[in-house]
């Protein structure tokens, strides 16, 4: 056995999954400051909620807001795939932050990304889109 020294006492190898944090990733940081100050989720959950959704049946949906989101980072990082982008969201932090995910919180599968986006129609994602983009724009 080797001598000891003072201050070599060796960390924990295992971080419990709830004390994660991500430093976060300052272009969807900067996102989704501009989507929150532009409303962006309130305005998708008011813009599909009428003809999308039911209001009691089934489990709880994928949140449009939510959707959206996972699209546009699909669409940023050339993810042209439901199941990569349900893979990025699941292996990434600082993207579960982005969506407003706990650490606890699983992200969207694939199969919720695509059954989401077989429910709303092309001028909701297009309207939803454009709106997202808009103040991006200005920025």
């Amino acid at each position: 056995m080797a001598m000891g020294k003072k201050g070599d006492q060796q960390v924990g190898l295992l971080v419990p999954y709830h004390e994660m944090r991500s430093a976060g990733h300052p272009f969807y940081q900067a996102l989704d400051t501009i989507l929150r100050d532009a409303g962006f989720d309130k305005y998708a959950e008011k813009l599909c909620s009428r003809r999308f959704y039911h209001p009691v049946m089934g489990r709880p949906g994928l949140a449009p807001g939510n959707y959206f989101r996972s699209l546009l980072v699909g669409y940023f990082e050339g993810i042209d795939s439901e199941r990569g982008i349900a893979w990025r969201l699941a292996d990434s932090l600082s993207l579960r932050e982005f969506l407003g995910l706990p650490t606890e919180t699983a992200p969207p599968d694939h199969s919720t990304i695509s059954r989401t986006r077989r429910l709303i129609d092309e001028e909701t994602h297009q309207g939803s889109l454009q709106v997202g983009a808009r103040p991006a724009e200005h920025e």
